[in-house]
C-alpha cells in the first residue's frame, strides 16, 4: 500500500493546480486514468482569460487569479501565461440594452469595458456583416492564455515539491477504512486521509464509486473548428469576438480563426467527439455574422464542460463523507480560474475556512457541495 496525505483524483488543470498548492506542505499523489493529464477538458480549452463572466462567481475566481497568472512564481516557466487579445461582445437590437447594463455593472468593480457602435465594432474586426451590431462592448484587457504551459507549469511545481503523478491509473475502487481513503487501481492501493475529486466529467462517476452521493453535475459538449481567414486580411490582432446571445464567437488562433457554435449538448462522462451537426453550425453562424466565406474546415474537435446546477463551481468537503473534498463544476472556466481554485482548495483543506488567499467572498459556503444537498 502507498500512503500520502492527500490523494488527487484527475491530472487536469483543476488537479494540477491543486495538487501544486498542497504539496508544498504535505505528500501528495494525483492519480489520472489516462495516459497523459489534461487529455479531456484541459487539453481542449481556448481560454481567454476576462472578467466580464455572467456568472458572478466565476468573475471573482477570474479576477482573483489575474496576479498569478500575470505573474507566476519564478521558475514556473519559461514564457508569459498571458498574451494581449481584448474581447468585443456583440448585439443584436434585441439585446443591446443589457450591454448597456452590463457595462455600467462592470464599471462599479473597476473594469475598463468600452461601449461600441457598429462603426466601431467594424473598426477592430473588419468582417463583421453591416447591419448586424446595433451594440458593442469591448474589453481591451481580456488576454488568450497559454494553456499548456499553466497546465505543465503546475505539474512540474508538483514534482518540484516532491508530489507524484501516476498516468493510466483509473481508480477501480474506492472505499473509507480507519479514517483514511483506499483507491485500488490494478494491484496497487493508494491510502490518504483525504480525497481531492477533481475527476471533470466523471467527478459524480468518482463520488458514486466512493459511496457518496453525486451532486448532479452536467458534462456538456462543445464544439470547435479552424478555418483560414480571407486572404490578404490580417487577423492577428483581432480581439475575440462573442455573440451576446451565445450564439458563437471566434478568435485568432495560430494564424487561423477558431470558432465554436457555443453548443451546450448534454453528454455522458466520455472522450467527445464534434457531431457534424454542430461543426455546420459553427459555420453557419460565423458566415451570416460576419462576411467570411468558410471554404475548408482545418480541423474540428470537442470538449466537455461540466456545471453544477447552479453553474458555479464547487469546491470544498461533502458534509456527508469525512475527508472528501469536491473539486469540479468550474464549466469551461477551469483554466482562467485555476490559481484562485487551487488556493482556496489548499486553504480549506489546511482549516482556513476564510481563504483568505483565494479572493474576497470566496469560501466554502459560497463553493462547497453543501450548497447544492
Amino acid at each position: 500500500m502507498q500512503s500520502c496525505d492527500v490523494l488527487v483524483i484527475g491530472g487536469g488543470i483543476a488537479g494540477a493546480s491543486a495538487a501544486h498548492e498542497l504539496a508544498a506542505d504535505r505528500t501528495v499523489v494525483v492519480l489520472e486514468q489516462e495516459s497523459q493529464p489534461g487529455y479531456h477538458a484541459t487539453g481542449r480549452s481556448a481560454a481567454l482569460f476576462r472578467e466580464s463572466y455572467p456568472h458572478p462567481t466565476t468573475r471573482a475566481l477570474a479576477a482573483a487569479s489575474r496576479d498569478f497568472l500575470e505573474r507566476p512564481p519564478a521558475g514556473f516557466g519559461d514564457h508569459p501565461l498571458l498574451s494581449p487579445r481584448g474581447a468585443l461582445l456583440i448585439a443584436r437590437a434585441d439585446r443591446a440594452a443589457m450591454l448597456d447594463d452590463m457595462a455600467a455593472e462592470l464599471r462599479t468593480r473597476g473594469l475598463v469595458v468600452e461601449p461600441c457602435d457598429e462603426a466601431a465594432a467594424r473598426r477592430l474586426v473588419p468582417v463583421l456583416r453591416a447591419g448586424t451590431v446595433a451594440a458593442a462592448l469591448y474589453e481591451p484587457g481580456a488576454c488568450d492564455v497559454d494553456v499548456n504551459a499553466l497546465h505543465q507549469g503546475y505539474l512540474r511545481g508538483l514534482r518540484a515539491r516532491g508530489g507524484r503523478l501516476i498516468a493510466d491509473a483509473a481508480a477501480e475502487r474506492i472505499e473509507r477504512r480507519g479514517g483514511r481513503w483506499r483507491i485500488a487501481v490494478g494491484d496497487e492501493v493508494f491510502s490518504a486521509p483525504i480525497l481531492v475529486n477533481a475527476a471533470g466529467a466523471w467527478a459524480d462517476a468518482v463520488a458514486a464509486l466512493a459511496g457518496v452521493a453525486p451532486l448532479g453535475l452536467m458534462p456538456l459538449r462543445r464544439t470547435a473548428v479552424t478555418f483560414d481567414p480571407p486572404p490578404s486580411i490580417e487577423v492577428s490582432g483581432w480581439p475575440m469576438v462573442l455573440d451576446a446571445g451565445g450564439a458563437f464567437y471566434f478568435k485568432p488562433e495560430g494564424g487561423r480563426l477558431l470558432a465554436s457554435p457555443a453548443d451546450e449538448t448534454p453528454s455522458p462522462p466520455t472522450d467527445a467527439q464534434p457531431d457534424e451537426y454542430d461543426v455546420a453550425l459553427a459555420i453557419d453562424r460565423i458566415e451570416a455574422a460576419t462576411e467570411i466565406t468558410v471554404r475548408r474546415v482545418v480541423s474540428r474537435w470537442a470538449g466537455l464542460r461540466t456545471f453544477a446546477p447552479d453553474r458555479a463551481p464547487v469546491a470544498g468537503f461533502d458534509p456527508g463523507a469525512e475527508g472528501f473534498f469536491w473539486l469540479a463544476g468550474q464549466g469551461g472556466t477551469g483554466v482562467v480560474t485555476a490559481p484562485a481554485l487551487a488556493r482556496l482548495t489548499a486553504a480549506l483543506i489546511a482549516g482556513r475556512s476564510d481563504a483568505a488567499l483565494a479572493g474576497p467572498g470566496l469560501n466554502e459556503s459560497a463553493l462547497g457541495p453543501a450548497r447544492l444537498r
